[in-house]
């Protein structure tokens, strides 16, 4: 039986291979292999895409989120308004900078940070808010604007998961103060390896993330800042620069399949996977809802069918944030998600016999655990 990846990098690489060969060729002869020449014109490429006046290539999404919290000044004591439901790190970053991660719940349709619950949070140690276009789905950014500029908060978008995501047309990443970007391998676009990118349209952020990068550094061995080693390579720039063009093309592919599972799963009981009118979801993964979660994760891998369960514990429930005293019940759209979801493959390079394959073997186990709950009772 041949399964079906969750994300089948190898079949990316096969698709535009005398691409990427060229790309790392030409990286390997110019031999500038930290920052350099791909690194810059991917910078400038993806800001614009991006519809950011900047972008500073670093190397990985948790640096840019790390240096983007670090450029609005946010540091020691301050709280920063997220979501418990993401990657850890999210949170991560926040603790880098010896700041509070504070949490609120999130939008059961869409997964992201539920703008109706931030203003509570706030506290007068705020100094940021942080949302989260999980899966690839903006967050509902107006009403967290709105709040920002009330409160005279600083705006850093996690757009690890969204690259292409819009907002009422407009691109997220440019929509806050700065925005965070990651390219590790299995995101929509991704490096050979790891990487990331902050974007703003803000000349101080710009010029405060750029040399906080490469340790502070306005000329050699000339520090500003106390910064890091967080430069992106060269290699991993000319990779990205041969992906880029093919982004656009792969989101559409994504979400065709994503349209597709609509449409098949639409009288199957499980929850929509929506899309809302303001948005243009880049479906980075296509996350199905199932109080049955563990036992239909069972079926498909048996039927040759990677799944992944993004996330099986929200962060305010892990041991290792135990010191910020949440406790379970609070945030119960969150823990309902991670309790429930299971992802499957949405990758663009599937096939339709591929996709109608998934579809079929999931409508089969729900209809098999409904069977079994009906003759149970």
């Amino acid at each position: 039986m041949t399964t079906i990846p969750l994300a089948d990098l190898k079949a990316q690489y096969h698709s535009i291979k005398i691409e990427i060969d060229a790309a790392v060729s030409r990286a390997l002869e110019n031999s500038t292999f930290i920052l350099g020449p791909d690194v810059k014109a991917f910078e400038e490429e993806f800001a614009a895409y991006s519809e950011a006046a900047y972008g500073i290539g670093v190397n990985s999404g948790t640096s840019a989120l790390h240096l983007a919290l670090l450029a609005a000044g946010v540091g020691p004591g301050d709280e920063v308004i997220t979501t418990p439901f993401t990657f850890l790190a999210t949170a991560a970053a926040i603790r880098y900078v010896q700041a509070i991660p504070v949490f609120v719940d999130i939008d059961p349709l869409t997964y992201n940070i539920d703008p109706a619950g931030i203003e509570p949070a706030i506290t007068p140690r705020t100094k940021a808010i942080m949302p989260v276009h999980l899966y690839g789905h903006p967050a509902d950014m107006d009403p967290i604007l709105e709040i920002a500029r009330k409160y005279n908060l600083v705006v850093i978008e996690d757009a690890a998961q969204a690259h292409g995501a819009r907002y009422k047309g407009k691109r997220v990443g440019s929509i806050g103060h700065l925005g965070a970007f990651s390219f590790f391998p299995a995101k929509n676009l991704g490096a050979c390896g790891e990487g990331g990118m902050v974007v703003t349209s803000d000349p101080v952020y710009e010029e405060k993330v750029r040399k906080l990068r490469d340790w502070g550094q306005e000329s050699r061995y000339h520090y500003k800042y106390r910064g890091f080693n967080y430069r992106l390579e060269g290699l991993q720039g000319a990779i990205l620069r041969a992906k880029f063009p093919h982004l656009e093309s792969w989101t559409e592919a994504r979400r065709s399949h994503a349209d597709y599972y609509n449409a098949a799963f639409a009288d199957s009981g499980l929850p929509p996977v929506i899309e809302q009118p303001w948005a243009r979801h880049v479906r980075h993964v296509y996350p199905l809802r199932s109080s049955q979660r563990d036992r239909l994760q069972q079926q498909l891998t048996a039927a040759g069918i990677q799944t992944a369960i993004y996330y099986p514990v929200p962060i305010h429930l892990m041991e290792i944030y135990s010191d910020l005293g949440y406790r379970a019940g609070q945030f119960p759209n969150a823990e309902a998600a991670s309790r429930e979801e299971l992802s499957i493959p949405v990758y663009p390079e599937l096939t339709r016999a591929q996709t109608e394959y998934i579809a079929d073997t999931v409508r089969k186990a729900l209809l098999q655990e409904a069977e079994c709950l009906s003759g149970s009772r």
